[in-house]
């Protein structure tokens, strides 16, 4: 099981909403290969948002499991699965999530520094490399506030990428941006886990986009197929 990035096993997640239970997720399960791209796919509500926040550990399934890199996620202790996400998954958010107070090399260094392998001088040439590799070499000292949203998402593209995690989780990592840059954001993303060997996996509504992916999961019915 070490050698696949992702491996999730019967999830099953319930919310209660308006006092009513509703079943999102009722046994999904996946399996990934290092290198593939998948895309996850279904109607609005049919929870590809809370699977993505299992699979990534921001969130807990009632019942199932989720391996990372062969660890078991959810077996792990709060502060074990905190800096196991920072150094093995990448997140590319719809709402870039930069902190409005830092530069954008700060922002790209955050990862690196829940993980504390570099050093400070370390962590910035890697941050100004990854920028300058998602075209943003002139924009290392600017909040995310003076760029343009295709910007803060190749920002945020640059900091899912810093501690080199064999998984990346895009969650409508183009919802918030025109058809052209979309389309620019996206050849990066494929591009990028092409050359680091790494998963991505993301959900969209585009079709195109679902197309250029190795395989297409569509969650239907708290299932994957």
């Amino acid at each position: 099981m070490s050698a696949m990035p992702l491996v999730a096993s019967d999830l099953h997640k319930t919310y209660v909403l308006h006092g009513k239970s509703i079943k999102v997720l009722q046994g999904a399960s996946l399996e990934t290969v290092p290198g593939e791209t998948v895309a996850i796919i279904g109607r609005s509500g049919s929870g590809k948002s809370t699977l993505m926040h299992l699979l990534g550990g921001l969130d807990k399934p009632e019942s199932g499991k989720v391996f990372i890199d062969g660890k078991d996620l959810y077996a792990l202790s709060a502060r074990q699965r905190t800096r196991l996400r920072a150094a093995k998954i990448g997140f590319v958010f719809q709402a870039y999530h930069l902190l409005p107070e830092m530069d954008i090399t700060e922002n790209v260094i955050l990862p690196a520094m829940a993980l504390g392998r570099l050093s400070r001088k370390e962590m910035r040439l890697r941050a100004e490399m990854l920028l300058e590799r998602v075209g943003l070499a002139d924009r290392l000292n600017h909040k995310p506030q003076e760029l343009s949203g295709g910007e803060q998402q190749r920002a945020a593209i640059a900091r899912a990428l810093m501690n080199t995690p064999p998984l990346i989780l895009a969650d409508e990592p183009t919802g918030n941006l025109d058809a052209t840059t979309g389309d620019h954001v996206m050849n990066l993303l494929f591009n990028l886990a092409h050359e680091h060997g790494t998963v991505l996996m993301m959900v969209t509504h585009n079709p195109e986009t679902a197309a250029r992916c190795s395989r297409t999961l569509t969650l239907l019915d708290g299932k994957l197929i």
